[in-house]
């Protein structure tokens, strides 16, 4: 990581005639792709690395085609010479869904989610005319191919993994039944693929667009189920209505002529239900087979969100198969499988988290329990060893993002959550009263520390349990 910061360095002062005086890493998604932000006194821009080259090669092609077009995505401002760095403008730190969260489901998300379809129905009618499909990254088209992928990779990371019982030949004679139909669309123009409320940033009011290079051309539906079905928003029936007919308004514009909005509005389910089930294939393969804690914490919303479209939508063609198995997929025991306990006000458990310093010694457990989880961060290069830091400690977020960006402390925190979780869960059901999880480093200053908090935050997020959180050598640290 530290050779691509310097890269991003070398870039950015070529691009800029400047040096930057910050680059901080920003938190990791579903995507190989690392993102940063790099400050200078006045202003800030977007550095993006990505190992795959065709990627970015897309992701520029696609960017400077919309630029010209007068489309809302961001400007490149350039690319090193292998094509893993690319540094763009900053469209802003907040998304749609941020603008979500802080305001509910009111009209101020509501109108920015007009003002999104409305540009979503531009970059995609608009987007299509002269685009080179050839720099798609798979491929040119959401095609027959291309939809039975995404069923696939249902099936695969999902239906599988968890060993489900089915017919595996119906199933895939349903699977290709229902491509058949998806494919005959009367509209296809550029479709985003992955058009979702964190890619749609929000700046005084307006929206942008990031992270297009899935794109390709496909059906006008599928990018307005992704947005108005994204499990995390947690739209409202009402919302996604009156929204997807404000779309329909929106392309009616565009084309010039009306759509028939009965068979758009069937095919439109069915793109729904193709997309809920490429989110639970991708939910499978981040969370079931990575282990990576965010997705599987998002399996139970997104289940629910497939039960509620099965149980209150018709698309033009389910089969017996493919609709047995997909009540067997949203049960109730399902739902409940990927659910962990949650402490309430009753529960006994209280978790007792330390960081330490190996020279003073590991903390004594004074419960009944008599011990619990030791876990040894020397192996995590030190940011004390480093003048800018010896002063600092865990809590301060220069020293946090050196451990996030120059460590392996990420990779590190996953694994120890795969081992804790085990038995916070456990002790949980059976009522225990105690559990103590301590982290130790040299001086129980930075790494210990750090760990301590994210582990705290954790627990607390995912179980909702009470956490008495120590740093036991805090005297001690460097001043």
């Amino acid at each position: 990581m530290e050779a691509v910061i310097q890269g991003i360095h070398n870039l950015f002062s070529s691009l800029k005639n400047q040096i930057a005086e910050r680059i901080e890493k920003l938190p990791q998604s579903g995507s190989d792709r690392v993102y940063f932000r790099i400050y200078t006194a006045d202003e800030s821009y977007i550095a993006t690395y990505n190992s795959n080259q065709k990627e970015t090669n897309t992701f520029i092609q696609f960017s400077r085609h919309f630029k010209k077009a007068g489309l809302p995505v961001p400007e490149i401002l350039g690319v090193n010479e292998d094509n893993t760095i690319y540094i763009q403008e900053d469209l802003g730190t907040e998304s749609l869904l941020n603008q979500l969260e802080k305001h509910g489901h009111t009209e101020i998300p509501y109108q920015l989610f007009q003002k999104s379809l409305s540009a979503l129905a531009q970059i995609q009618i608009k987007g299509d005319q002269g685009l080179d499909y050839n720099w798609c990254i798979t491929a040119k088209e959401f095609g027959k191919q291309a939809i039975l992928s995404d069923l696939l990779y249902f099936k695969y990371y999902f239906l599988d993994t968890l060993q489900l019982p089915y017919d595996k030949q119906a199933m895939l004679d349903d699977f290709e039944a229902l491509s058949t139909y998806l494919t005959h669309t009367q509209y296809k123009y550029f479709m985003f693929r992955d058009f979702q409320s964190r890619n749609i940033i929000v700046k005084d009011g307006e929206v942008s667009f990031i992270d297009f290079q899935g794109g390709m051309k496909g059906a006008l539906q599928y990018d307005v189920a992704s947005l108005l079905w994204q499990a995390k928003a947690e739209l409202s029936e009402e919302w996604k209505n009156s929204l997807l007919d404000y779309y329909m308004d929106q392309i009616d514009q565009l084309l010039k002529e009306p759509v028939d909005r009965i068979t758009f509005v069937s095919q439109y389910n069915g793109y729904v239900l193709i997309r809920l089930l490429q989110v639970m294939g991708a939910y499978g393969f981040r969370g079931l087979f990575e282990r990576k804690a965010h997705f599987l914490a998002s399996i139970p919303l997104a289940l629910r969100n497939l039960k509620f479209f099965i149980e209150h939508k018709r698309i033009g063609i389910i089969t017996p198969e493919f609709d047995r198995v997909l009540k067997l997929v949203v049960a109730d025991e399902m739902v409940v499988r990927f659910e962990p306990p949650q402490a309430n006000e009753q529960t006994p458990l209280v978790i007792q988290i330390s960081s330490f310093s190996y020279k003073k010694g590991i903390p004594t457990d004074e419960s009944d329990n008599g011990g619990g989880f030791v876990f040894d961060m020397r192996g995590i290069l030190n940011p004390g060893r480093f003048d800018e830091y010896k002063k600092l400690s865990g809590l301060d977020k220069p020293v946090q993002d050196f451990l996030e960006q120059r460590t392996k402390m990420n990779e590190f925190l996953n694994s120890v959550w795969d081992l804790i979780d085990i038995t916070v869960e456990d002790y949980l059901k059976r009522d225990f009263k105690h559990l103590m999880i301590n982290f130790g480093c040299t001086g129980g200053q930075h790494r210990s520390v750090y760990a301590a908090e994210q582990t705290a935050r954790h627990l607390r997020n995912k179980y909702k349990v009470k956490v008495q959180l120590q740093h036991t050598n805090r005297e001690n640290w460097v001043k």
